[in-house]
C-alpha cells in the first residue's frame, strides 16, 4: 500500500475533525485504520504530519557508474546482467550482483536480455528438413 501523501494526511485530518470516525475515514482514503489512527497520534504527541527523515541504504554504485551501465547496454543490448555485474566495481571495489543491474537498467526503462541461441542443425537434420521442404512443394503442385 502506498503511502500518504502530504496532502492526503491534511485531508485525512479534516475528515477527523470534521466528527467522521477513523474507520470511515480509513475506508474514504482507501489505507489501514492503525494508519489513520497512527497519524492522528502523531498529530497530538509532535503537533505536525510531515514525514519524518529516513536515512536509507547506502547505494552500491554511483550515478555515473549507473549512467555507464546503461550506456554499455544501449550500445550492446544482449549484454547480460551478469556480464555486466562482473565488469563492474561498485563503491569501496566491491563486485555488484546482477539485481543491481537489472535495477538500474529498469528504472532507466530497459531491460537486460539473453542473447537467444538456437540449436545446431546437424548436417543429417538439414538434409531431411530439405527432403521434407521438396516433398511440400511437390505435395502442393499435385494438388
Amino acid at each position: 500500500m502506498l503511502r500518504l501523501s502530504e496532502v492526503d494526511r491534511h485531508c485525512a485530518l479534516g475528515l477527523l475533525q470534521a466528527g467522521l470516525p477513523i474507520s470511515e475515514v480509513s475506508i474514504r482514503m482507501n489505507v489501514n485504520r492503525t494508519t489513520i489512527f497512527r497519524l492522528r497520534q502523531c498529530l497530538h504527541e509532535t503537533d505536525t504530519v510531515s514525514d519524518w527523515p529516513r536515512s536509507g541504504r547506502l547505494r552500491c554504485t554511483t550515478q555515473r557508474q549507473d549512467r555507464n551501465l546503461v550506456r554499455n547496454h544501449m550500445n550492446n543490448r544482449f549484454l547480460s546482467a551478469l556480464a555486466s555485474s562482473h565488469q563492474t566495481r561498485g563503491r569501496n571495489n566491491q563486485r555488484i550482483s546482477a539485481n543491481i543491474v537489472r535495477r538500474c537498467l529498469s528504472n532507466s526503462g530497459l531491460r537486460a536480455r539473453r542473447l537467444y541461441i538456437a540449436p545446431i542443425l546437424t548436417q543429417r537434420r538439414r538434409h531431411q528438413l530439405t527432403l521434407w521442404a521438396q516433398e511440400q512443394v511437390a505435395w502442393d503442385r499435385i494438388q
